[in-house]
């Protein structure tokens, strides 16, 4: 099983393991011998929970006995991006795109060698920040597709929990179309938003759990066969999922790429 991968504690299969528990089975343990040097950058403040959570994600996944055995990161923290949002729903905001590939310019000349951008809406602009520099970017959509469709279950139908603007713009559908996975998301995009909201003015907010609950619920019961957390602000609120139900966290696999990469491993 794929560390990223989870399940709860009534089906077969898959163990169930909560949020900073993750198995990384062998290949963290041949890991304590390597020296992790290689720098990450973080295009960060998408919102600024968010980037705190994948910074913690990377330490939980890292196996450390001293500071110099975690990864170097480099955090752009930047809460003045442009609204993604208001650009890509409602084509009243500014375009993030350059705001986006200046940081990467900025974060490469401070001695980055890759980057990761805790933010699913923002991949996006994934091309442009790719055109301005020379450093790889640990694609978070890429790698959860890529991750989904390799494992032995062969998930047939995905369920997106992600911004109303990643089901607009088509993100996941590109993703998985190659890969003949279908995506389904919840009908109610209006209470999406108002919990993707929630949580970013007020963190776990309890009427923000009970939609992404509800939407959970939802997607399995439309034939769902894996659930993909698609939104960060959704990830700070995943132990809401129900048990029962599969799931893989875009951040967590974002987190697991960050870790390799700084680790040299494959």
């Amino acid at each position: 099983m794929h560390p990223c991968l989870r399940q709860g504690k009534l089906n077969g299969g898959w163990d169930y393991r909560p949020l900073g528990r993750l198995d990384i089975g062998e290949r963290n343990k041949s890991m304590n011998s390597v020296d992790i040097k290689k720098r990450i950058g973080i295009l960060g403040g998408m919102g600024p929970e968010a980037t705190a959570l994948l910074m913690m994600r990377v330490i939980q996944l890292t196996p450390a006995e001293d500071d110099s055995d975690h990864v170097p990161l480099l955090i752009d923290n930047n809460t003045q991006i442009p609204s993604r949002l208001k650009a890509l729903i409602e084509n009243t905001g500014a375009d993030p795109g350059p705001v986006l590939q200046q940081m990467a310019r900025q974060l490469e000349s401070s001695g980055a060698q890759a980057l990761a951008m805790p933010c699913n809406t923002a991949h996006y602009y994934a091309g442009q920040i790719e055109e301005a520099v020379t450093i790889p970017l640990l694609n978070m959509l890429e790698l959860s597709a890529q991750q989904i469709a390799e494992h032995p279950l062969k998930p047939k139908v995905v369920g997106v929990l992600g911004s109303p603007a990643v089901k607009k713009i088509g993100l996941f559908d590109n993703v998985f179309a190659g890969r003949n996975i279908a995506v389904i998301y919840p009908q109610n995009q209006t209470l999406i938003l108002d919990a993707i909201r929630a949580i970013k003015s007020a963190g776990q907010d309890d009427k923000a759990r009970r939609i992404f609950q509800q939407a959970c619920q939802e997607l399995s019961d439309s034939g769902a066969d894996i659930l993909v957390v698609g939104c960060s602000e959704f990830s700070i609120i995943s132990d809401a999922i129900p048990g029962s139900l599969n799931y893989i966290d875009t951040v967590d696999v974002l987190a697991q790429a960050v870790v390799d990469f700084a680790s040299g491993v494959q």
